[in-house]
């Protein structure tokens, strides 16, 4: 979704930027014409020369937009690709220190919910389950992450981020108990 409005966006702005090239042509087209003419006085060559300038300013605003579009659509490709890779490490992440805790998969699943912020009523409205259900899975979860409550669970998954251990396979440690 993110990259479709990106090249909404890039392409919007390559629009303008072509409305602003043939503007440029047409000025260009003028002011030539207007030279080869040759019959003007000192005060319409003043007026020639502001309008050269005028035009050598245009064209070089259209060279300068067209580099930093460039720059600006590279670095928002990069960072998608980072992103993408990052979500995808932190999935992975969260699978190694699921299986590692020995989640069951409803608690994984309690757990994903839980991570990305969820409420308990949320997470019993989305799994069709009482909320007494899932506290009592989201507390064996934290007893077998040996983790005390949903900030510390979070933070194991932010510290690996921080750490940059995601994008190398993460080897979580084995919770004690």
């Amino acid at each position: 979704m993110m990259q479709q409005g990106g090249r909404l966006k890039g392409a919007v702005i390559i629009g303008l930027m072509l409305v602003q090239a043939a503007c440029a042509a047409f000025f260009v087209v003028d002011v030539w014409f207007d030279y080869l003419d040759g019959s003007y006085g000192s005060a319409l060559s003043r007026h020639l020369v502001a309008e050269t300038l005028a035009n050598v300013l245009l064209v070089g605003a259209i060279v300068f937009e067209a580099a930093y579009l460039r720059t600006i659509l590279r670095q928002q490709a990069h960072t998608e690709r980072v992103l993408t890779i990052a979500s995808g490490a932190m999935r992975d992440a969260m699978t190694a220190y699921f299986d590692d805790w020995g989640l069951t998969p409803a608690e994984a699943a309690v757990a994903e919910l839980a991570i990305k912020g969820k409420s308990i009523s949320d997470i019993a409205a989305t799994r069709g389950s009482a909320e007494g259900t899932i506290k009592t899975q989201l507390n064996s979860v934290y007893r077998k992450a040996g983790v005390s409550g949903r900030s510390q669970l979070v933070s194991i998954l932010i510290e690996e981020l921080l750490d940059g251990q995601i994008a190398a396979a993460p080897q979580p440690a084995r919770a004690a108990g």
